[in-house]
């Protein structure tokens, strides 16, 4: 029997994959959350074969879900299944520790076969995906550019962004130069979105 957890803020997607899933005779579902803190708390309750990690959720993202489950209970297999097709997604997630990455319009039967391949010792991946990945290449922003253009990406001044990250306004703006520079944008909240669409953030 391979024991399965599902993290997912929305409900009703939550049920739905669960309802799905547990009707395949070699699966059960031991615990559902609805963000990621409660994901990596109830991973290490139930210790399942394989978390289903969404990304985007409260808390935690499905990502810093899945290294936290790669390091404190290994046995456990991360598969994201995402709306969110960014080939950055993908990277960071294979990074993170993830063994699987698929869209969520994936149908119910693929989905159960990639699962059991997945806990067979395979690499799961979309495959147009894992192309668009290749071809875009690693991301090139330090993970203190990636903070800076986090904060930048909600609007925040250079002032509030030193503030929320302890550091002065000069380092801030050299940060933002060089990051706006990497992604070749024309000023901040560009290089923001433009980040944020390659799911480099």
């Amino acid at each position: 029997m391979i024991r399965l957890l599902i993290a997912e803020d929305q409900h009703l997607v939550r049920g739905a994959l669960a309802a799905l899933l547990d009707l395949e005779p070699d699966f059960e579902v031991v615990a559902q959350a609805a963000d990621g803190t409660e994901a990596v708390e109830l991973a290490l309750r139930e210790r399942p074969d394989v978390a289903l990690l969404d990304i985007e959720m409260p808390g935690l993202d499905g990502i810093s879900v899945a290294e936290r489950l790669h390091t404190d209970t290994p046995e456990t297999l991360s598969m994201i299944v995402t709306t969110f097709g960014r080939p950055g997604y993908l990277r960071r997630a294979m990074d993170a520790g993830a063994r699987g990455f698929v869209l969520k319009d994936t149908h119910p039967d693929l989905l159960a076969g990639l699962i059991r391949q997945m806990v067979g010792g395979a690499l799961v991946v979309d495959g147009e995906l894992a192309v668009a990945s290749l071809e875009s290449g690693p991301n090139p922003l330090t993970s203190r550019e990636r903070a800076v253009l986090r904060q930048a990406e909600g609007g925040g001044s250079a002032t509030s962004i030193a503030a929320a990250l302890r550091l002065s306004e000069g380092t801030i703006r050299n940060y933002l130069s060089r990051a706006i520079g990497k992604i070749g944008a024309s000023n901040r909240n560009e290089a923001a979105r433009a980040a944020r669409d390659k799911g480099w953030l």
